[in-house]
């Protein structure tokens, strides 16, 4: 038993569950480690988030934050934020993923999705926490920036670089010129949890309670499009022909006070940036931390990256991609 399980195990004992069963819960693409421990017929989520850099402190706000404003964020049992465990309420195994690889997907993706995104139109007219940090165009451009130093197969030229970061400007500054919203970051199916059972005592609209949030500790105040192209542009599936572009009117039909040329502009500059980082991320992850598995998605997510590009507001990004890295230039794994 390595010294880290010791320190979760005592930090389970502590909270009461010293005698509970251990499963190991599949992770994420971070450090974090989720367990789910069983104790006769109840359970519990322990995630281990190790310091240094850990963010349960960030994680424990926000879920508390979410769960004020009537949304199904996990209670929190227990909590030791200096070793960086915490214990959660159990959201069971029906994740939107989960469902969507499952025997009733085609009967369940409109409503799952349909679910979501009015959770967004809602999550999105709720006030915005003065004190949250701002995903604003130096953190997109920092975050897009791992593309070039690890989805090149050559050494980054300064003058690829330089470039790259003013290609990007203007399209960022674009993106994130209308009014902020809360931004949970990495809302995707991966993400959520399907509550069917749950009513809606608290929200603001029919049905959002159904939808159990995980994985929000780097919400920042951000642009709306952001967590919308999150949802239907997703690295790890591809959604039903013609969905994605129904749930974005479906978002768009009952947000009147948003420009839709601009909006749609947003969502395409927010999606070509996600598919950037992301790319980056995935590279990195094979790279560095030995997990070549996600590197099946890149072609998906290098898909989602050409269709963005196509919009008008991406000329500069779309021309630096034509000169740099044009499909010929692209590995098989790229």
């Amino acid at each position: 038993m390595s010294e880290r399980e010791r320190q979760r195990r005592a930090f389970a004992a502590r909270a009461g569950w010293g005698d509970a069963i251990h499963r190991p819960l599949a992770g994420d693409a971070s450090a974090r480690h989720y367990e789910r421990l069983t104790r006769g017929e109840a359970a519990a989520v322990l995630m281990d988030d190790p310091p240094p850099g850990h963010s349960v402190g960030t994680f424990l706000r926000i879920a508390r934050l979410l769960r004020d404003m009537g949304y199904s964020a996990p209670d929190i049992h227990a909590v030791d934020e200096t070793q960086g465990f915490a214990l959660l309420e159990d959201f069971g195994d029906d994740s939107f993923s989960a469902l969507l690889a499952g025997p009733d997907a085609s009967s369940l993706e409109r409503t799952l999705y349909e679910s979501a995104t009015d959770f967004l139109v809602d999550l999105h007219r709720q006030p915005v926490p003065p004190d949250l940090p701002c995903y604003d165009p130096a953190w997109m451009l920092s975050d897009a920036a791992l593309f070039l130093e690890t989805a090149t197969n050559d050494a980054v030229e300064p003058a690829m670089a330089a470039e790259f970061e003013a290609a990007w400007r203007g399209p960022l500054e674009e993106a994130t010129s209308s009014p902020q919203a809360l931004c949970l970051r990495d809302f995707h199916a991966g993400n959520l949890m399907w509550l069917p059972a749950r009513d809606d005592a608290g929200c603001g609209a029919s049905g959002l309670a159904r939808i159990g949030l995980l994985d929000f500790q780097d919400a920042r105040a951000g642009p709306p499009a952001y967590d919308l192209v999150s949802l239907l542009q997703d690295a790890r599936r591809d959604l039903g022909a013609g969905l994605e572009a129904a749930m974005v009117a479906r978002y768009l039909d009952v947000s009147p006070d948003l420009d839709e040329n601009l909006f749609r502009a947003a969502y395409a500059i927010l999606g070509a940036q996600r598919a950037v980082r992301i790319i980056g991320v995935f590279h990195r992850l094979a790279r560095r931390d030995g997990k070549p598995a996600y590197l099946a998605h890149l072609p998906r997510v290098w898909r989602h990256l050409d269709a963005n590009l196509a919009h008008p507001a991406l000329a500069p990004v779309r021309a630096w991609f034509e000169r740099w890295v044009p499909p010929r230039a692209r590995s098989p794994a790229s």
